[in-house]
């Protein structure tokens, strides 16, 4: 976010990915998963193999972000 200098960017960026998701289910499985932006692992133990924050998370931190660089939405 910072690098870029456009968290708002970003976070649509997620939002919009994690919404395709939803409509084309990502094909994976715990040996892939790591490559994905959002988690593609749905249910059960899915949790055990993120290795990124779930994307709600992720959002508020980048808007966190947004804001603390005076940036307004």
């Amino acid at each position: 976010a910072e690098t870029t200098g456009e968290p708002n960017k970003l976070s649509s960026a997620l939002v919009k990915i994690e919404q395709g998701a939803r409509y084309y289910p990502l094909k994976a499985n715990e040996a892939t998963a790591h490559m994905f932006i959002v988690n593609p692992l749905k249910g059960g133990l899915s949790g055990l193999f993120r290795t990124h924050p779930p994307t709600e998370e992720r959002v508020r931190r980048l808007r966190r972000i947004a804001a603390q660089m005076g940036i307004v939405r």
